[in-house]
C-alpha cells in the first residue's frame, strides 16, 4: 500500500529507562478521519459503509471500473483490521520475536548484554505503524478519486417496492439514502448501491463487565499503559493465542483458558497439540474444557474463579468442587466478535439477521441494491472481506465477477510457532466421507530449518485418493503464514498431488517441507 509520508522519519522514543516510554493514548488514536475529499452533490453509483478490508478494497475496485463512489467511515481509515487488528498486532508480535531472537543469540554465537523490552516503545511502533497504513488507505482513496466521508452512517427509509416489499422479486429504481452524522451535523447522501462493510467488535460473556483497566478486550491489551506482571487469557482462538505470545516473550506470567477441549479448536487437532507442547515450552499455562465462572476487579488486579466443564449428566457440585482460582494483573477476554449492525436502519429495508449477522444471499445480497460483506456477515477473515468486496464492486459495475472458493481460504494464525491452514481437516474429511493420503514433514527434518534454528511444528497435507486434488492442509512452524499461499493456489486451481511433487521446490528453504509432506502421502517420502 502506497503512503506518501513513508519517507518522513520515525519519531524516536524518548531518552528513557527500558519501559519507561510513553505509549501514545488510544484517544489519540482514536481521532476521527477526516474527509479528504469534499463531497459533490447528485447520486454515487456506490456508497460503501466501512473502510476495513472489505470497504476500501471494493470502493477503490468499484472506483477502478468508472463507478462515483464515496466511502464513509466513523473512526480511522482502514477500519478495525488495519487499526487495531491484523497490521498492529503483527507489529508487536515482530518486536516479541526480534526480543526472543536476542534471547537465544548465544545458541547462534552471539555475545550480547542484558536485553530487556521497552514496553511504551514497543506500543509506539504498533501504533505508528497503524496510523502510516491507515494513511495509505487515505491516499489510495484519493488516487482512485474516492470522496471520503467521515461520521456514522444510517439508511434512511425509501419507497416501498411494487412487489411489496419483497426486493428479491422487485425493485424500487430509487436511490438509497445514507444519513451521516458527524461533528458538523448531519448530511444525506444518495447512492445507487450500497456495500454494508460495517465489520464487528470484541464481545463478552454474560455476567463478564469489561473496564477497560483490569479486564479488557483486545484494542486495550494494544494500548496497555505499562507491562503486566500476570495476564489471564480467555479464549484460545487466533486472538487469545497471538496476544499470550506476544505478552509471554516480553516476560508477563501467562495463562490461558479456554472452554473447548483444545487449544485453536477449529484448527486440525494435531495442529492443537503442537501448539500445546510449544506453549508449555515457553511457560505458558494452559486450561482446556474449563469455564470461566467469575472475575473480579479487586483494584490492585483481577481475581478469577474457573471450573471444569465436567461431564454431561454429572453433579454440578462436582464442577464447583474443582473449581480454580486465579490471581492477575489483567484478564484478556478473547472470546470472539459480535456484527456492527446497530443503528444502521436495516429494518427499514427488511435486512435479515442470524445470530447477529446480516444474511445474505449466494451473491451477497442482503436487500434492493444494498450488498453487505466481511466481518458483519460473519465470514471473520480479511482476506475473504477483500476477495468479498471486489466480487460485489465487479457485480455492481456489470462486469464479469469471480465467486469466492469459500473451500479455498487460508486461515493464518501469528503466534509463536505460526499456524496455517486450508481445506477440511482429517476428522472433517473422513466424516464428509472424502478418501484422502495424508502425508507430515516435520521441520526437523528440515535443513534449512536447522539452519534458521527453528524446528518446532510439521506440514500436513491431505490429497484425494482417488482425484489427486488437494483436500486440507495443515501447517505449524517457521513462516507457514507464507508458506499456505502455495498450497492454497493448489487448491484453487486443481494442482494435484504429482504435478506439486515434480514441481522443483528451491533448496534449502522452508517450502521444500511442502514437496516433502506431499512425497509423504504419495508413499515415496526421501527425506524422512
Amino acid at each position: 500500500m502506497t503512503d506518501e509520508t513513508d519517507d518522513k522519519p520515525e519519531a524516536k522514543p524518548d531518552d528513557k529507562p527500558a519501559g519507561q516510554t510513553e505509549a501514545k493514548t488510544e484517544a489519540k488514536t482514536e481521532a476521527k478521519t477526516e474527509a479528504k475529499t469534499e463531497a459533490k452533490p447528485g447520486p454515487y453509483d456506490l456508497v460503501v459503509i466501512g473502510s476495513g478490508p472489505g470497504g476500501y478494497v471494493a470502493a477503490i475496485r468499484a472506483a477502478q471500473l468508472g463507478l462515483r463512489v464515496a466511502c464513509i467511515e466513523r473512526e480511522s481509515l482502514g477500519g478495525i483490521c488495519l487499526n487495531w487488528g491484523c497490521i498492529p498486532t503483527k507489529a508487536l508480535l515482530r518486536s516479541a520475536e526480534v526480543l526472543e531472537t536476542f534471547h537465544h543469540a548465544k545458541d547462534f554465537g552471539i555475545i550480547v548484554g542484558d536485553v530487556k523490552p521497552d514496553f511504551g516503545a514497543i506500543i509506539a511502533r504498533s501504533r505508528g505503524i497503524a496510523d502510516k497504513v491507515s494513511k495509505g488507505v487515505a491516499f489510495l482513496f484519493k488516487k482512485n478519486k474516492i470522496d471520503s466521508i467521515a461520521g456514522t452512517a444510517k439508511l434512511l427509509p425509501r419507497a416501498a417496492s411494487p412487489g411489496g416489499g419483497n426486493w428479491r422479486t422487485a425493485s424500487t429504481g430509487a436511490p438509497l439514502q445514507v444519513e451521516v452524522t458527524a461533528s458538523t451535523g448531519k448530511r444525506v447522501f444518495e447512492a445507487k448501491h450500497v456495500i454494508l462493510a460495517t465489520g464487528a467488535r470484541a464481545r463478552s460473556l454474560p455476567g463478564i463487565e469489561l473496564d477497560d483497566k483490569r479486564i479488557i478486550e483486545y484494542r486495550k491489551a494494544m494500548t496497555l499503559p505499562e507491562q503486566p506482571k500476570s495476564m489471564v487469557v480467555l479464549g484460545a482462538g487466533a486472538i487469545g493465542v497471538e496476544f499470550a505470545s506476544f505478552y509471554r516473550a516480553l516476560g508477563t506470567e501467562v495463562t490461558i483458558v479456554e472452554f473447548m477441549p483444545r487449544l485453536v479448536p477449529n484448527e486440525d487437532p494435531e495442529i492443537s497439540k503442537e501448539l500445546g507442547r510449544a506453549f508449555t515450552k515457553r511457560g505458558i499455562k494452559t486450561l482446556v474444557d474449563h469455564k470461566l465462572t467469575s472475575a473480579k476487579n479487586t483494584g490492585k488486579g483481577v481475581v478469577i474463579t474457573v471450573e471444569p466443564k465436567g461431564v454431561p449428566g454429572a453433579p454440578s457440585r462436582d464442577a464447583a468442587a474443582a473449581a480454580i482460582t486465579l490471581e492477575a494483573d489483567i484478564l484478556l477476554v478473547a472470546v470472539g466478535v459480535a456484527a456492527n449492525t446497530e443503528n444502521l436502519g436495516l429494518e427499514a429495508h427488511k435486512v435479515a439477521l442470524d445470530k447477529g449477522y446480516i444474511k445474505v444471499d449466494g451473491e451477497n445480497r442482503c436487500g434492493d441494491n444494498l450488498w453487505a460483506i466481511g466481518d458483519v456477515i460473519g465470514r471473520g477473515l480479511a482476506h475473504v472481506a477483500s476477495a468479498e468486496g471486489v466480487f460485489v464492486a465487479e457485480k455492481i459495475a456489470g462486469v464479469h465477477a469471480e465467486p469466492v472458493r469459500y473451500d479455498a481460504i487460508p486461515a493464518c494464525t501469528y503466534c509463536s510457532p505460526e499456524i496455517a491452514s486450508v481445506g477440511l481437516t482429517e476428522e472433517k474429511a473422513k466424516a464428509q466421507n472424502v478418501p484422502v493420503k495424508v502425508g507430515k514433514f516435520p521441520f526437523t527434518a528440515l535443513a534449512k530449518a536447522r539452519a534458521a534454528g527453528d524446528t518446532t511444528g510439521f506440514v500436513k497435507v491431505l490429497w484425494h485418493a482417488e482425484t489427486g486434488a488437494l483436500v486440507g492442509a495443515h501447517l505449524i512452524g517457521p513462516a507457514v503464514t507464507d508458506l499456505i499461499a502455495e498450497l492454497t493456489l493448489a487448491k484453487t486451481t486443481e494442482v494435484n498431488a504429482e504435478s506439486l511433487v515434480y514441481t522443483i521446490h528451491a533448496h534449502p528453504t522452508f517450502a521444500e517441507t511442502i514437496k516433502g509432506a506431499t512425497e509423504a502421502a504419495l508413499g515415496h517420502a526421501i527425506d524422512l
